[in-house]
């Protein structure tokens, strides 16, 4: 069983990074205050679904005290839901489901059926912003006034693509990112489980591949473990993840700075030959930038240097300090540009080769 799966979350206190919307369901479950209907929002593989299982398999499970949220996953009910086969725990996937016809058949109708098994019939309606305009305007009306037994949980990546008919009839919760060191202590957890060795180095790299997705993370440590049973070395995972680039960044841009633009070139037909992703140098390109942009302006946080060691830090204040905000801005949307005409050159390098040519010619 892949890692993201095996170690699914099975309480609410094994969910990272989303504490305050955790703490809001854990008391409205206490105090038996559960609403109607529920939109979790935000960014792929941050426990939207998850925290879906654990929300149906809490207000169900049988032995769970008053005044406690946490499900015991000992009973029946909650050993169905973690297998799948709880009947009244309704999983429908809106991008293979969009219809009107669906979704009368498959919730309106079946919501008028009291549950089979538990207190609650669980509605979780994935990626709900992929239902038609029709199928939204017949789901409207159970949604507003469902029986005392029903609970819609919708998930969407895409908020904006929902009707305001439909989002303020919910509860809503907005999943962030999750911060990289608690991804990386999570991470450090599961190899520890599996009776792996991996250094803190590789953890934090993994976390930063991952860009806050929790999933993501966890689906690359599982790459990571096929390398090696037992120890995995930063030389052995970098056969997977991306080795940083940061080091061409820099001298790139000091020779950028220095208006060097023949050997800037150089260096792009170097990377070219030596197989680089073109495309992904750029982005790595876009995202130093940005740190060097927050540095200079003083808008940076612990995250920000979390992310960088103290040599790194050094480099990106000296970059800062030897160029204007106006020219450092102007590169940027010039490299943001070049990252979009990549789909369209048939020279590879070319985009590149332009916006260093632009760049070199701009006086400061």
């Amino acid at each position: 069983m892949v890692l993201y799966r095996k170690y699914r979350p099975k309480t609410f206190k094994e969910i990272i990074g989303q504490e305050n919307i955790v703490q809001i369901l854990e008391n409205e479950i206490k105090t038996e205050q559960i609403s109607h209907a529920y939109l979790f929002t935000g960014p792929r593989g941050l426990g939207k679904t998850t925290l879906s299982r654990l929300v149906a398999k809490s207000v169900n499970c049988l032995n769970r005290k008053k005044e406690e949220a946490e499900p015991c996953n000992q009973c029946e009910h909650c050993q169905e839901l973690d297998k799948g086969h709880f009947l009244d725990f309704i999983e429908l996937d809106a991008a293979s489901q969009t219809g009107v016809d669906n979704v009368r058949e498959n919730i309106i109708r079946y919501s008028q059926f009291p549950p089979t098994r538990g207190k609650y019939k669980i509605f979780v309606i994935d990626e709900c912003h992929m239902l038609s305009g029709s199928a939204f305007n017949a789901l409207l009306k159970t949604l507003e006034e469902p029986p005392a037994y029903v609970i819609f949980i919708l998930a969407t990546t895409e908020i904006h693509k929902l009707p305001e008919t439909i989002i303020s009839r919910c509860q809503r919760f907005d999943f962030n990112k999750v911060p990289l060191d608690k991804i990386a202590q999570r991470l450090g957890r599961i190899a520890q489980a599996e009776k792996v060795k991996i250094s803190p180095q590789v953890l934090k790299t993994i976390a930063l591949h991952s860009e806050g997705c929790v999933r993501d993370a966890e689906s690359l440590l599982n790459q990571v473990f096929s390398l090696n049973g037992q120890e995995i070395t930063a030389k052995e995972a970098s056969l997977i993840i991306p080795p940083s680039q940061n080091k061409e960044i820099i001298k790139f841009l000091e020779l950028i700075l220095d208006q060097d633009a023949s050997e800037a070139i150089n260096i792009v037909n170097k990377l070219m030959e030596e197989g680089f992703n073109l495309e992904h140098f750029t982005t790595d390109l876009i995202e130093f930038l940005r740190k060097v942009l927050l540095v200079k302006v003083k808008a940076v946080d612990n995250y920000l240097y979390w992310q960088i060691d103290e040599e790194m830090q050094k480099k990106i204040k000296a970059l800062g300090k030897n160029i204007s905000l106006k020219k450092l801005i102007f590169i940027i949307e010039e490299f943001v540009k070049t990252k979009v005409q990549f789909n369209y050159s048939e020279i590879p390098q070319l985009p590149l080769e332009l916006a260093i040519l632009k760049i070199c010619d701009q006086k400061n």
